[in-house]
């Protein structure tokens, strides 16, 4: 609410601009040094800085309209200075929720028997380590009947974390007394008939954004190397509870951003000269290299994605409003997601089980259920694709032919043309820096000098001059955007699209896709569909409807079958026999 006084200063003699300057102003003037803070301590911006900042803005103004917005941002600069006595910590959010939903759209709350596949025979093998890359759902297996207990499994990959992540650098922190506390509690629990389900005993990894009782959470930056939050976010307790053994913090990003982090760059196991991308980088590269049995990483524009793709592994970016992110570092609050990073579909799905649904504690969550069937028949599905980004041929002649082969495997089922919304091209950048800005500034504003990427740093401070409006009407753009995703989706259960590489081999409406997927809070899975001409994994991307992962899922998982991709794994890191 605005007194009469501040609703005049804001709105009188042609000043309406001025509300567009409060975060650039106050920025111009701590960039300005101690004069600047002088005037400010008099209460005195004047007519120049005002008009620098206009610049600064994209807007300007005449020196009449000028004169007239002085007094309202020099009282509004006292304003800012008072809220910036309360400290904020990260995991703080604003009172203003995203919600994927838009009206009209239909959402199937009816809950379901979980349908799982019927579990493979196993034999256990002479040597234990040719476990490594085998699927949760036989890893499971060969515990539930006995041939194999949680701490031999627990055993064999903490030795090749050990012995591998020197090379990798995907894991942070090697949880050894962790695990073996909670394998031999498994082993008990299952000796005495208590078996809790698929993951039960089952040695998993987590990106060290998560929070976890007893050992570091470091966000991949070096002020937190050290430091030890007394919790456990919420994806960690709901995999405690199934049973999963926690054996690695893998590596992130510094504070999410791409594989930089204080040990160095996380990198691929299938190519040692090539970092793994996107921040979920030590989940995909442990997942990849046979260090964990299944691993969790976050995503806000492409971060479980990319890196599953580039190293050949399974990504899950579930709906937004799925899964609990209470416990994470946040980098956006409207965007970030969090998901499985596993060795086939069906893994993804036996998480997905585990950590989705509401916790009392994110507000952005919604109770619908996951209906998961192994069995469902994809013939009834309306499968769309996306045909100007399979039209795109600046790939790779292989990656082409990868995408080319992919769709054609799929042409057994009619599919259906589809293309991206009219405001497709919404930047989803100036929505994650207007809100990672503010979720980071410590850090970043006050251990600036502590941080491998300086050129981050450089990038958050002229963050600090993003208008409010501007920022604003961004989400209101976002609101179109996603009504125009609901019409596309209205006669499709999901469609594919090639995998989007960013720099690699660019496809850009692949690109433009994974921005408005994750600006409308769309689920995607990525598989692997071959191999470039390097001999790297490639991929390709299926997206669902809103809490539609069932039906993405099961068609991935047929592609996945008929295929075989996912059982490719990186030479350098596959045990002999």
């Amino acid at each position: 609410m605005f007194d009469r006084r501040s609703f005049l200063t804001y709105f009188s003699s042609l000043g309406l601009g001025s509300t567009l300057l409060p975060g650039v102003l106050w920025a111009k003037v701590e960039s300005a040094g101690p004069e600047a803070e002088a005037q400010l301590s008099k209460n005195l911006i004047t007519k120049e800085m005002l008009r620098e900042a206009c610049a600064v803005a994209g807007v300007s103004f005449t020196d009449p309209q000028l004169d007239a917005m002085l007094q309202g941002v020099n009282g509004n600069l006292a304003k800012y200075i008072e809220i910036r006595k309360t400290l904020l910590d990260n995991s703080v959010a604003p009172p203003i929720f995203f919600n994927p939903i838009v009206p009209g759209t239909k959402i199937d709350r009816v809950k379901k028997q979980f349908r799982p596949s019927t579990p493979p025979r196993v034999t256990r093998p002479n040597n234990l380590e040719s476990l490594a890359f085998w699927p949760v759902a036989q890893l499971a297996e060969l515990i539930r009947t006995k041939q194999a207990t949680s701490r031999e499994l627990t055993e064999m990959y903490l030795d090749r974390l050990k012995r591998h992540n020197p090379k990798l650098l995907c894991a942070v922190t090697i949880t050894e007394e962790v695990a073996r506390k909670q394998a031999t509690e498994a082993d008990r629990e299952i000796a005495a008939g208590h078996y809790r389900g698929p993951l039960h005993g089952i040695p998993f990894g987590i990106k060290d954004l998560a929070a976890t009782k007893g050992v570091p959470t470091t966000w991949g930056a070096a002020p937190f190397k050290a430091r030890v939050i007394d919790e456990d976010a919420t994806v960690v307790m709901r995999l405690r509870e199934a049973g999963a053994v926690l054996v690695a913090k893998l590596a992130t990003g510094e504070l999410a951003l791409d594989d930089q982090w204080f040990g160095g760059q996380t990198k691929n196991p299938w190519d040692l000269s090539m970092g793994s991308q996107g921040s979920s980088a030590g989940p995909g590269s442990a997942t990849a290299a046979g260090l964990v049995g299944f691993s969790v990483g976050t995503e806000t524009g492409g971060s479980i994605m990319e890196p599953s793709g580039i190293c050949g592994v399974t990504g899950l970016r579930p709906t937004y409003g799925r899964v609990s992110r209470a416990g994470f570092m946040t980098l956006t609050w409207s965007l970030d997601k969090i998901g499985p990073m596993c060795r086939s579909v069906e893994d993804c799905a036996l998480v997905l089980n585990a950590i989705q649904g509401p916790d009392d504690k994110d507000l952005t969550l919604h109770d619908v259920p996951f209906n998961w069937d192994a069995s469902f028949d994809i013939r009834k599905l309306r499968v769309g694709y996306l045909k100007g980004a399979f039209d795109d041929t600046r790939q790779t002649p292989q990656v082409n032919a990868n995408d080319a082969a992919a769709l054609e495997k799929l042409r057994r089922i009619k599919l259906i043309e589809v293309a991206l919304p009219e405001h497709a091209n919404l930047d989803i950048g100036v929505i994650i820096y207007g809100e990672g800005n503010a979720a980071l500034h410590d850090p970043i504003e006050t251990q600036p000098e502590t941080l491998v990427r300086q050129d981050r740093v450089a990038n958050q401070h002229s963050l600090r001059l993003l208008p409010a409006m501007e920022y604003l009407n961004a989400q209101r753009i976002r609101t179109l955007l996603m009504q125009e995703m609901a019409r596309v989706m209205e006669n499709i259960d999901v469609y594919v699209v090639p995998f989007d590489y960013g720099d690699y081999t660019p496809n850009p409406i692949a690109t433009l896709n994974t921005g408005v997927t994750n600006l409308t809070g769309h689920p995607g899975v990525c598989v692997p569909h071959g191999f470039n001409e390097k001999g790297d994994p490639t991929s390709i991307t299926f997206i669902g409807k809103l809490f539609g992962e069932a039906a993405m899922l099961a068609l991935a998982k047929a592609y996945q079958d008929a295929t075989g991709w996912h059982l490719k794994h990186p030479p350098l890191f596959v045990p002999a026999s």
